[in-house]
């Protein structure tokens, strides 16, 4: 069986293992401890951020540790509740779908620590801009969890007031949302903020001209905003090593943008590599990429079969890289895991999704009228004689209708 630990960018052989000899590139780390990480000036390096290894082994880091000084077994704890309930979320919602209940839903199985450890780094007025498959970042922006599902059950344009949470509403056209957190970071310079804008993406948008122009203006303008990039290995059916054939991480040196690789499936380096672009962003250093390295452990969205296009021995490799069960390993090794505990957390998530469930089935039908909703934001008198001429329209069969049965 091909390892993933032997694999490059390109899915090359490397006999190589990332979690304590040499990293993804088949380069010796620099320190004995196996976690090479890039401190601020390593631009563009390769080496991966990882604080807890796939083992549940936590490897102390001289530059990263210093940004989690606070995150004590209690913070770990949280962290292990919020990835099991968000991985709740989502098979209830995938559950729902292949139950008739929604038309769609992108799962974000295999990226649980990724969003959860940057979502949790971030403060109330920073503001996201999404793609479709962060809803972890979401459950942490504090979404109602109706508004979840409204976009994918039919019943809205849009699932929320972004204002309400600070986080636009999904995204679906790949990697639009990086000029928009962009404009957003270049509006706090001039407001004379220090809140960040944040975008999350997947490893397919980096080939967009959307994500590209969005770093221009970001460098140029040295707008606080971080671009988070998900590398989960699939732009749909085309793995990455199709259109990357280096680290992603190494484009954003080009553009005079700082970037980092890190551990996706590690929620604790997730959270020191956010914090750290954060503070850069608050502090006037501009902007800075993220590659988080990880996997989509599911399909790219209920409609896709993977098991057309991916290898079972990949998905295999990276089973055994399970960002929760490594977090439960580190816990259960500081006694931090015992069953009332994880009873707890379950129960937890049953109830989420349990209140998931109850909102989608319970989710009024929209009114034909409500597609003339929010097109504007001041009355328009041209839209308005368009919903006249509907709503006459409408009434035509009632009237129908009455003379029928007559």
């Amino acid at each position: 069986m091909r390892r993933l630990t032997d694999m490059n960018q390109d899915g090359a052989l490397q006999g190589s293992e990332p979690d304590g000899g040499h990293d993804a590139s088949g380069r010796e780390p620099a320190s004995a401890s196996g976690t090479v990480l890039p401190g601020p000036l390593r631009d563009g390096a390769d080496d991966l951020v990882q604080l807890i290894d796939h083992h549940g082994v936590r490897h102390p880091h001289e530059h990263y540790d210093e940004l989690i000084t606070d995150v004590d077994g209690a913070a770990l704890r949280k962290l292990y509740e919020d990835m099991v309930v968000v991985r709740r979320i989502d098979a209830e919602a995938t559950a729902l779908q292949r139950q008739g209940e929604l038309a769609l839903w992108p799962p974000l199985l295999g990226q649980e620590a990724a969003q959860i450890g940057s979502g949790r780094a971030l403060r109330e007025d920073d503001f996201v801009f999404s793609s479709y498959r962060e809803n972890a970042v979401a459950y942490c922006r504090g979404v109602d969890l109706t508004d979840l599902l409204r976009v994918w059950r039919g019943n809205a344009s849009s699932g929320w007031d972004p204002y309400s949470i600070n986080m636009a509403t999904p995204q679906v056209i790949i990697g639009a949302q990086t000029l928009h957190a962009t404009g957003y970071a270049m509006g706090i310079t001039q407001d004379g903020a220090d809140s960040v804008a944040v975008t999350y993406f997947g490893d397919g948008a980096t080939s967009q001209g959307d994500v590209n122009e969005a770093m221009v203006f970001a460098a140029s303008y040295q707008a606080p905003v971080i671009f988070f990039c998900q590398n989960n290995h699939w732009a749909i059916s085309e793995p990455v090593g199709l259109q990357a054939h280096v680290p992603i991480a190494r484009r954003a040196p080009g553009f005079g943008i700082p970037s980092v690789r890190v551990d996706g499936n590690d929620v604790l380096a997730c959270l020191a590599v956010t914090r750290e672009a954060l503070a850069r962003a608050r502090s006037g250093g501009g902007p800075t990429f993220i590659e988080a390295v990880t996997y989509r452990m599911g399909p790219h969205t209920t409609a896709d079969d993977p098991k057309r296009y991916r290898d079972a021995n990949e998905l295999e490799d990276w089973a055994s890289r399970d960002p929760l069960a490594r977090l439960a390993t580190l816990l259960d090794s500081l006694g931090l895991l015992d069953a009332d505990y994880t009873d707890a957390v379950k129960a937890t998530a049953d109830a989420i999704a349990a209140e998931l469930r109850q909102g989608c089935l319970s989710m009024p039908e929209p009114e034909p009228t409500d597609v003339f909703k929010h097109v504007y934001s001041a009355p328009n008198s041209w839209l308005d004689r368009q919903q006249d001429h509907y709503e006459r329209y409408l009434a035509s069969f009632a009237e129908t209708s009455q003379e029928g049965s007559r």
